[in-house]
């Protein structure tokens, strides 16, 4: 199974983004979300940004994501 994890866009330089998340950075590609600028979070699926979202569902999928891993 795979995941995508939301992730919060610090900065663009050409075609990859530097994203974080609960403290952690990621470099990511952005060929698919071109119209994607820094303080926008992205769905973030191997290496890749496949979606804009806004932060309340950022916000919503990550407190999704930490009720499954609680309840490991």
């Amino acid at each position: 199974m795979c995941l995508a994890i939301p992730l919060k866009i610090k900065k663009i330089t050409d075609k990859s983004a530097l994203c974080e998340a609960k403290g952690l950075s990621q470099t990511v590609r952005i060929d698919f979300t071109p119209q994607a600028k820094p303080g926008d979070y992205v769905m973030v699926h191997a290496g890749f940004a496949i979606q804009t979202m806004t932060e309340q569902e950022a916000m919503e999928n990550i407190e999704l994501l930490e009720d499954i891993r609680n309840a490991l």
